[in-house]
């Protein structure tokens, strides 16, 4: 096995936010296609799909996001277990790649839903690192209650939040 000639690093973070709605609810909305409902900017390209729908392995693309200079982001959805309401993607650029896992889990006696989820970069260059630290900052600056808000907002109005950035 050879050493890698880069220093590759890590970084992660996990953030548990509550929703709202009943687990059948909102599940979905982390899927690349229902989040267009909820998330401002958010929209995905289908690259491939066997069923056009929500299923492991399916690709997709998106453009500049961030607004670091890149401009594709290819998405892989590296695990669908709607059974146990967890998704995982796989995203990359010339960069750097990054995980994101999310688990949700309902509430008892409730009729809402908490959705634990974590980013993880890894760098591929020295660049890499940079854009890995300022989008996990970025990211978790309100610790993700922008997405609590976004879908919260969404599941009482059927609306998307309308975001003046």
């Amino acid at each position: 096995m050879k050493v890698p000639k880069f220093p590759s690093k890590r970084i992660s973070k996990t953030r548990t936010i509550t929703l709202n709605g009943s687990l059948k609810n909102v599940f979905p909305l982390f899927g690349p296609i229902k989040e267009m409902n909820w998330a401002y900017g958010w929209n995905p390209e289908i690259v491939y799909s066997e069923t056009n729908a929500v299923e492991e392995h399916m690709v997709f693309t998106t453009k500049t996001h961030h607004g670091h200079g890149e401009t594709n982001y290819t998405w892989i959805v590296s695990n669908y277990e709607p059974k146990k309401s967890f998704m995982g993607y796989t995203v990359f650029t010339t960069e750097r790649l990054w995980t994101i896992a999310i688990q949700c889990s309902e509430e008892t006696h409730t009729q809402r839903t908490r959705a634990e989820i974590t980013y993880t970069y890894t760098g591929l260059t020295d660049t890499g690192h940079l854009l890995n630290q300022r989008d996990l900052d970025m990211i978790f600056c309100r610790d993700l209650e922008d997405w609590e808000e976004a879908i919260n907002h969404y599941l009482s109005t059927g609306e998307k939040l309308r975001r003046d950035t």
